[in-house]
């Protein structure tokens, strides 16, 4: 195997963290904006495409009775939005299902919160089988979008942004290149780190598309499916938070260890 490049340049991380030592430090740190102009351009281009395109997919959508579309942005606007749905998407599947999309891959890809409660929307809209395969569909599609354009632009901003966690990241990374699917697996299936944080810093830490796609595949299944069966069940649901509670997390946490159980084992045999 290739030697792995070294994807953070120790003097960019260690003037961070010396800018960290005083006050002054954090506000120039704060203060500088971590794009070039050209990056800048690529990212508002990119965004003015997707934003275009999503545009298109809207004005060509037959309209509805109950006036403009919006997002939900807490669970009383979810039952609302999923009332008025329910006629629509009778009538309009095949259009429903192309702006649910549209909209679900252009929040993942440019990190906008509230992709939770589109997952709940299909689970309420579409029943279990379903609306699993078109949430996974559709966060694993938003995640590919997001690891490429973070690889085009992403260094500058994941640097600045959380500069530890991606040097605990890119150690973590770096001592499991053997059984990097595992390990990636693990991540997915456990809140162990945020997705968002997942999606950017892959590719800054050299993390191979392959693996990052097939971990995020199936990764995503278990709590895709806990969201999109707890949509099913809008009506008893109070906040977002009653979605992970011990329980839940326990029982992803327990298929995240299965995932890295082999390479546990592994390592045992090698030591013994």
């Amino acid at each position: 195997m290739a030697p792995t490049r070294v994807l953070i340049r120790d003097e960019e991380l260690g003037s961070i963290s010396d800018d960290d030592d005083s006050p002054s430090g954090k506000r120039s740190k704060l203060d500088r904006f971590p794009l070039s102009r050209w990056e800048l351009a690529v990212s508002l281009g990119v965004f003015l495409v997707f934003s275009s395109g999503l545009f298109c997919i809207y004005i060509t959508m037959p309209a509805a009775e109950f006036g403009k579309l919006k997002l939900p942005r807490s669970i009383s606007d979810l039952r609302l939005l999923k009332d008025n749905l329910a006629n629509y998407v009778n009538e309009y599947p095949a259009q429903f299902v192309l702006g649910y999309c549209a909209t679900y891959i252009f929040m993942q890809t440019f990190m906008i919160p509230g992709t939770i409660f589109m997952s709940l929307l299909a689970g309420a809209l579409f029943g279990v089988i379903k609306g699993v395969v078109l949430v996974v569909f559709n966060a694993t599609a938003g995640a590919t979008s997001c690891f490429f354009l973070s690889k085009l632009i992403g260094r500058p901003l994941i640097t600045w942004l959380w500069p530890d966690k991606l040097r605990f990241f890119q150690a973590e990374i770096g001592k499991r290149r053997d059984k990097l699917l595992n390990y990636m697996l693990f991540l997915r299936i456990t809140p162990t780190l945020p997705n968002l944080f997942i999606n950017l810093a892959s590719p800054i830490v050299d993390v191979p598309f392959h693996v990052f796609f097939l971990a995020t595949l199936v990764g995503l299944i278990p709590a895709a499916y806990i969201t999109v069966r707890a949509g099913l069940a809008i009506g008893d649901l109070k906040s977002v938070k009653d979605l992970y509670d011990f329980k839940t997390l326990s029982v992803l946490f327990l298929i995240g260890f299965i995932s890295i159980l082999p390479t546990i084992l592994r390592r045992k045999k090698i030591y013994e």
